[in-house]
């Protein structure tokens, strides 16, 4: 049917559009409406109209009705998926993770979403705290939550702020990298979708990978994180933590094959041509751990090199609770429905916390608008750009 063949192509807009139109013939309502997110989460993606839930894949030729696809959403949401633990070691060290993998996709090739929990936190906290699995089972994605070593960090935070884990081919940076290709390598995985987010430290790392591994990562998601290359050591983590940069860290230009003044290991994994890869940005104007300046700064990372030009979106209320002031960023000269390269949310109120997520999770602010959702959102929209 026209859905799966659109959703394959990365137009989910058209895709959405042709299920609701499949589905227009039939009296009942949407199988699929998660009840653990509130329904004002919606509004807070106020320029999508992307409704998620319950993209319906085309398994074959044959048609279907519209009831066979509603029965086929919900099997799919009401089966669990498996979420397993495992480890990876590569040159650089060896991390524990988990792997969240939805039932009921057998035979396609599905999105991945790699998941950088905070300091203190593991991949169960932040899988309750995120909710990704409950997305990743109705939408189908795999979704990867690396662990921290307590014998890396006595905190469990990722070391973003250290320059032998803040560049390509070294340190935690190679050693997630080299955990992603083991997953891409062993599930039904499509390369071009490829997503990281994390939250605090976690974030950090993510604007690192989406910055050192623009090839691998199609979009990243920072929540509450630092840019790239804002410190060199633990005092200036702090420092750039509380205050927001004090100068701009010395990203290379967009081109560039190595940082100023290092000089790159000769490895395999060394890329001709690095432009960050799209960016979308949470933080809380309220944070009292991380300044929000900092959101302004990974932006800043995102677009280096690039010529564009934002566009304020007004700020939506959602659940009466916060408010949000959202900007997006889309190349100079180009038309008002072509592709964004980066998208921030400053959330008025928000404290240091993934924001729309559950209580069940430590670092949570169940008032925000859903974060979870608005990355997925923004990821689906950004299939990997092809040189």
């Amino acid at each position: 049917m026209a859905a799966g063949r659109l959703t394959s192509q990365g137009k989910l807009a058209e895709a959405t559009l042709a299920i609701q139109r499949a589905l227009s013939s039939s009296s009942q309502a949407r199988a699929h409406t998660p009840s653990s997110w509130p329904a004002q989460a919606a509004a807070a993606v106020v320029d999508s109209p992307l409704v998620l839930d319950g993209l319906v894949r085309e398994c074959d030729a044959a048609p279907h009705r519209a009831d066979d696809a509603e029965a086929a959403v919900a099997e799919r949401v009401s089966t669990p998926g498996r979420f397993v633990d495992s480890s990876f070691t590569g040159a650089t060290g060896t991390r524990a993770f988990k792997l969240f993998a939805p039932a009921g996709f057998e035979g396609e090739s599905l999105p991945l979403v790699v998941m950088l929990h905070g300091c203190t936190q593991d991949p169960d906290d932040f899988a309750a705290g995120t909710r990704m699995n409950e997305l990743a089972q109705g939408d189908g994605f795999f979704v990867l939550y690396p662990a921290q070593a307590a014998r890396s960090n006595s905190h469990k935070c990722w070391n973003w702020f250290s320059p032998a884990d803040q560049r390509r081919g070294a340190g935690e940076p190679a050693l997630l990298a080299g955990m992603v290709r083991h997953v891409l390598q062993t599930h039904p995985i499509d390369p071009d979708r490829v997503y990281v987010a994390g939250l605090s430290a976690g974030g950090a790392m993510a604007a690192v990978l989406a910055h050192e591994y623009p090839d691998l990562f199609a979009a990243a998601g920072v929540h509450s994180g630092v840019a790239p290359g804002a410190a060199h050591d633990v005092p200036s983590a702090f420092s750039v933590m509380k205050n927001g940069p004090t100068a701009a860290p010395p990203w290379p230009s967009a081109g560039a094959t190595s940082w100023p003044n290092r000089e790159r290991e000769a490895t395999a994994d060394a890329s001709p041509r690095r432009v960050p890869a799209p960016i979308i940005v949470f933080h809380g104007d309220a944070d009292p751990t991380v300044s929000a300046s900092n959101g302004d700064a990974v932006i800043a990372a995102g677009l280096a090199g690039v010529e564009a030009v934002a566009e304020k979106i007004a700020g939506a209320d959602v659940g009466a609770k916060r408010r949000v002031r959202r900007t997006v960023w889309r190349k100079a000269g180009a038309s008002a429905d072509a592709p964004t390269l980066a998208e921030q949310w400053l959330i008025e109120g928000a404290p240091h916390a993934w924001s729309g997520g559950a209580p069940a999770g430590s670092y949570t602010d169940p008032q925000g608008p859903d974060a979870s959702r608005a990355m997925l959102r923004f990821f689906l929209a950004h299939p990997r750009r092809r040189p």
